[in-house]
């Protein structure tokens, strides 16, 4: 039986090693000639404004819905105020400008690897945002992940605040771990009913093969200079003074991370709220973790009726080969990061 399981992992073994070859030969090939390639060079920033796009939606269902006669008149309406409003626009000064919210989206994954991007919107809005008047929204969904990468996120968060800019916050599905640790950074957080909040808590796990190795007679050496250099390994023997080494870093993190949050949000009951569970929308709002109940959608479509709302993203110029190698990239480092994170013990909000 044991030698089955063995032949089993074996083939596993070699279909993995094929495919992760063939996903390299297909990145090399698209990188080939363009290693001096800069993501930050290559991007740019694209804006759309959103009230328009919310008032081509409108106009489509009237056009749907409403008799010739009815539309003519909404239609002759309109443009009698359009009119009017541009001769009130001409008389404005810079003061009498409409505010301004900037949206923008960040979808993370166990790497925050959105970063790249965000850090970029952020420098563009810095450029130009009045923070008398205007305001910023994150559309945000993360279940969490690297804490280091999160970190990162939550300090390009940060600049928006430090700048004294509005900062308002939406979550739709999702913000858990390193993602709360990003929207407790907003002057605002608004939260879908159902919407998954909290999970305040650090965690890392790690597979141990030493006994099977033993078994079969096979040596695993794991040298380091400093005594905590490598306090825990998949391969080696585990102490137990490494194991409490671990843990101990594992609480320290914690600790920051419930510092963090505190300073943000003060008026939480952080004891409370810092055990690693999650809580649902509604719930988070009576435990204080967030101000609103309400989707984006509702949110933005609200703020359109009196502000100016620009969706701004950051893109980077790929041609053909780049976008395979970004494909077989992602797919790449996807599978290589769903078996590293059974055996890593990288720490992980």
């Amino acid at each position: 039986m044991l030698d089955l399981l063995l032949q089993y992992g074996l083939f596993l073994a070699k279909i993995v090693t094929v495919v992760i070859a063939l996903l390299f030969i297909i990145v090399t090939i698209a990188n080939v000639g363009d290693r001096r390639r800069h993501h930050d060079e290559d991007g740019e920033i694209e804006v759309m404004r959103l009230n328009e796009r919310f008032e081509h939606f409108a106009n489509t269902l009237r056009m749907t819905v409403l008799d010739k006669s009815t539309l003519k008149a909404y239609f002759k309406n309109e443009k009698e105020k359009s009119k009017q409003a541009a001769k009130e626009d001409a008389k404005k000064t810079p003061d009498d400008i409409k505010k301004r919210v900037y949206v923008i989206n960040f979808n993370g994954d166990i790497r925050a690897s959105a970063t790249e991007n965000l850090r970029q919107e952020i420098t563009a809005i810095l450029s130009i945002v009045d923070k008398d008047k205007d305001e910023v929204v994150v559309n945000l969904e993360s279940p969490g992940g690297m804490v280091h990468g999160y970190g990162l996120a939550s300090s390009q968060l940060a600049r928006l605040r430090e700048h004294h800019i509005p900062l308002t916050i939406c979550v739709d599905k999702v913000a858990a771990s390193g993602g709360y640790m990003m929207a407790c950074l907003a002057d605002k957080i608004i939260a879908a009913p159902f919407a998954l909040i909290g999970s305040i808590g650090v965690v890392a796990q790690i597979p141990n093969f030493h006994r099977l190795l033993e078994k079969w007679d096979i040596d695993f050496e794991v040298l380091t200079a400093g005594e905590y250099k490598r306090t825990m390994t998949v391969m080696g023997e585990n102490t137990e003074a490494g194991r409490q080494k671990f843990i101990a870093e594992l609480e320290d993190t914690h600790t920051l991370f419930k510092e963090f949050v505190k300073e943000y949000r003060p008026n939480l009951d952080i004891q409370q709220v810092a055990t690693g569970e999650h809580w649902y929308g509604k719930r988070a709002v009576d435990l204080g973790l967030v101000d609103t109940l309400m989707t984006s959608d509702e949110y933005l479509l609200t703020a359109s009726k009196t502000a100016d709302i620009f969706a701004v993203r950051f893109v980077h110029k790929q041609n053909f080969m780049q976008k395979m190698g970004v494909a077989a990239t992602l797919s790449a480092d996807n599978l290589l990061v769903k078996w590293w994170d059974r055996l890593s013990q990288t720490p992980r909000f």
